[in-house]
């Protein structure tokens, strides 16, 4: 008789400081076992500048998915020996193993491990294999880092899991080829939002996101300047963290361009909060240099908010094919003139919201817990014995 499928996750971090990824994985972990699968997370006490308690030797159950937490021993890199020694004696109890990331020391000691224990494994690059993040971030130490050690990491992987198009192609321009599992990211939608949205909400832009340089807020801010031009009873309200020293040069630049009072700063946003922000809100804006999916957009979509992405954001190919909004590049030009666009025209933004709402439940838990099973039970097979899925 068939067994569970027994799959083992290894991401970097899981803190909440790492912003969408940390999220993603718990939500791809849950519905996994309610699919009944057997899923173990294995991760470090990374939180950034931080840590998150570490339960080493100890498992931690949540929503039946096992977590086990290791500490690491340097911030940069994410190295841990305890999460080498474990993942060294226990690969080889999984059927397969789901890498999350690259450039990350955890990445490269599951794939050796996975190799030495006969275990398929899949490498879902988490975008850092993006044009922006491989020419601004480190660029000469990752162009190092990719030919000698990422790139044997993916050529010996049994997959590649992309979470958009947009991020696919970018891959393949860096030389990635082989098994592409281009499967989205599976995300918790909102609920009791629409019901909530008051005429006073037309007016609120949102940018709900990890406060990053990537993000795109030095064009957003001097964008939105320019709008207010027109549109003097709208407000922009940012929701999120990031770099103390960043956070305050974004409000400096804030000030300078005359925003003061017409921005709201709120901070990380999570559970009833962030529903309130949804609610709050008429149109959501992200107008990332670099986003492999954009959790956050189809959280937004999910609360029926017309968004306006960039073109770097991995699913505005999907946005712009439903109709759920306005893509747009990134310039400061390009985004003021969607945004004059967006808040001038009540019917334009009832219309893409409705269809916002009606694209974001493709990226539900259920529809993309499926996709990646079916994945996982292709390799398995192709790999030896059948497991039940």
């Amino acid at each position: 008789m068939s067994r569970p499928l027994r799959v083992l996750h290894v991401i970097p971090s899981i803190g909440p400081a790492r912003g969408g990824p940390s999220v993603v994985i718990r939500t791809m972990a849950r519905c996994q076992t309610e699919r009944g699968l057997e899923v173990h997370v294995a991760t470090t006490d990374d939180n950034g500048l931080d840590r998150i308690a570490p339960l080493e030797s100890v498992p931690m159950k949540q929503d039946s998915v096992t977590f086990w937490i290791f500490r690491r021993q340097t911030r940069f890199y994410t190295f841990s020996f305890p999460l080498t020694r474990w993942l060294w004696k226990r690969t080889a109890e999984y059927d397969l193993v789901h890498i999350h990331a690259l450039f990350s020391y955890p990445s490269v000691a599951a794939a050796i491990c996975a190799k030495f224990a006969g275990v398929p494994y899949i490498v879902r690059p988490l975008g850092t294999l993006s044009h922006w993040g491989m020419r601004n971030r480190r660029p000469w130490l990752k162009r190092l880092s990719f030919r000698f050690i990422e790139s044997f990491i993916l050529k010996g992987s049994a997959g590649v899991h992309y979470t958009s198009e947009q991020e696919a192609l970018e891959a393949r321009d860096w030389g990635v080829r082989g098994n592409s599992l281009v499967i989205p990211n599976p995300v918790d939608l909102p609920e009791n939002v629409r019901g909530r949205r008051t005429l006073a909400a037309r007016m609120v832009v949102l940018f709900l996101s990890r406060l990053d340089p990537k993000k795109g807020l030095d064009l957003l801010l001097p964008a939105f300047a320019r709008v207010r031009a027109c549109n003097p009873q709208a407000v922009l309200m940012i929701a999120g963290d990031g770099d103390s020293e960043f956070v305050d040069g974004l409000k400096q630049q804030a000030l300078r361009l005359g925003l003061g009072q017409y921005v709201s700063w709120t901070g990380f946003l999570r559970g009833e909060e962030k529903r309130d922000a949804f609610a709050d809100a008429g149109i959501f804006v992200l107008p990332s240099y670099s986003e492999n999916f954009g959790v956050a957009v189809v959280e937004a979509m999910g609360a029926g908010l017309p968004v306006i992405v960039s073109d770097q954001v991995g699913i505005h190919r999907e946005v712009a094919k439903a109709d759920a909004g306005l893509v747009v590049e990134c310039s400061v030009e390009s985004l003021e003139s969607a945004l004059t666009r967006a808040l001038g025209d009540e019917q334009l933004r009832a219309r893409m919201g409705a269809n916002a709402s009606a694209l974001a439940r493709q990226f539900s838990p259920e529809i993309v817990a499926k996709q990646l099973i079916d994945a996982y039970a292709r390799i398995c097979d192709n790999h030896g014995e059948p497991v039940a899925a």
